[in-house]
């Protein structure tokens, strides 16, 4: 569960050092973000790809302060022709939670006839949406009558989904749906707070 003041804060620093993913780069990237904020909540979430014959990892720290949702992004990348040794790169966010317009949390639980409240489901995909990103997906626009041949321009949504996490059961383990679940939670709370 989350827990305030220096528990939250030093969990964070906890999870950050079992993700094994550059804990020293990580924490420190999120603490100059951080600033003197405690934190409500958290979510450390690192993700393996393969890439042809390349292995890469990726780490997303999420947190939640009494004022702002901070995303920060730590890439590893392979030695090229620029650098002759592997590099790291990290970015962190601050978004403040006024901001932030909706969070989606999908859920998938096996055998749904048998759930039981309060069960982990297999595996949550978070959405966040806070205007930094936008894709638009038009399509002709058309009229009812099949024999119309006028142009009647275009039609199209807009989806905000600047970033989408997934999380399994088998691939992250239940400690690590359970603290997405956590998130999401205090996440949604604190939007709905904000006037």
């Amino acid at each position: 569960m989350a827990k305030t003041g220096m528990t939250t804060n030093q969990g964070l620093r906890s999870a950050i050092e079992r993700s094994g993913y550059y804990p020293a780069l990580v924490t420190e990237a999120v603490e100059i973000a951080l600033g003197t904020e405690e934190v409500v909540a958290f979510l450390v979430h690192q993700e393996t790809t393969f890439d042809q014959n390349e292995v890469r990892r990726h780490v997303t720290v999420l947190v939640l302060t009494p004022t702002r949702f901070i995303v920060s992004h730590t890439d590893e990348q392979s030695a090229d022709d620029s650098s002759p040794a592997p590099f790291a790169t990290t970015s962190t966010e601050s978004v403040k939670v006024g901001r932030i317009s909706s969070v989606v949390l999908s859920r998938v639980v096996a055998d749904p006839e048998k759930y039981k409240p309060g069960s982990l489901p297999r595996e949550v995909v978070l959405t966040i949406g806070w205007g930094a990103v936008s894709r638009i997906d038009l399509e002709p626009a058309g009229c009812g009558d099949p024999n119309c041949e006028a142009d009647h321009g275009y039609t199209g949504s807009t989806t905000a989904d600047d970033l989408s996490i997934r999380i399994s059961e088998a691939g992250d383990g239940p400690e690590t749906v359970a603290q997405a679940l956590v998130f999401a939670k205090a996440l949604s709370e604190a939007t709905a707070a904000v006037q």
